[in-house]
């Protein structure tokens, strides 16, 4: 596989490829959500829930966790140099039963930390979360796991821009 994909990020112990194309879209879907947050936070959705600290904070968590999970299983050079982290990176690329746990607890905090949004939108963070945990511990293609991830990234980014606010905000007053 070496030598195939020129624009490629890869670890010399993984078989495991994430085109730059793949990164560089995640990173520009999420800082053309940010980017829309700010131009137009006057013209919130009435579906916009009001966040706490608290809640932020654990929803913070919930993302470095699922973060640090991605990165080490596709960036394992470069997660390694967190503190702790060489210890964990086995367990969790041996998509064993602490794989599970150290995706599934971050899935959980984010989710905790959106309960107050609309049902609907619960759903569809529960179901592609579900879709990106099930495409990884299924055995099956690399593809369908990175559209699956790309859909959780973009849902996930979709909620916390365009329907979270402050809570000392009247969101009533908006509608």
């Amino acid at each position: 596989m070496p030598g195939t994909t020129p624009t490629a990020v890869r670890d010399a112990d993984s078989l495991r490829v994430v085109s730059t194309t793949y990164v560089a879209s995640l990173g520009a879907v999420v800082v053309t959500l940010v980017g829309l947050r700010l131009l137009l936070r006057r013209h919130l959705p009435r579906l916009a829930r009001p966040m706490s600290v608290v809640g932020a904070a654990v929803g913070l968590v919930g993302v470095a966790g699922l973060a640090f999970h991605c990165g080490a299983m596709f960036f394992p050079l470069l997660v390694r140099h967190l503190p702790g982290a060489t210890s964990v990176m086995p367990d969790i690329r041996a998509l064993g039963l602490a794989s599970v746990v150290w995706y599934v607890v971050p899935c959980l905090l984010v989710l905790v930390a959106l309960r107050r949004q609309h049902p609907a939108v619960l759903v569809v963070l529960v179901s592609v979360l579900a879709a990106v945990g099930v495409t990884m511990y299924d055995g099956g293609r690399l593809d369908l796991h990175l559209t699956a991830i790309f859909a959780a990234v973009v849902a996930l980014s979709s909620t916390v821009t365009g329907l979270v606010v402050a809570p000392s905000r009247d969101v009533a007053a908006r509608s």
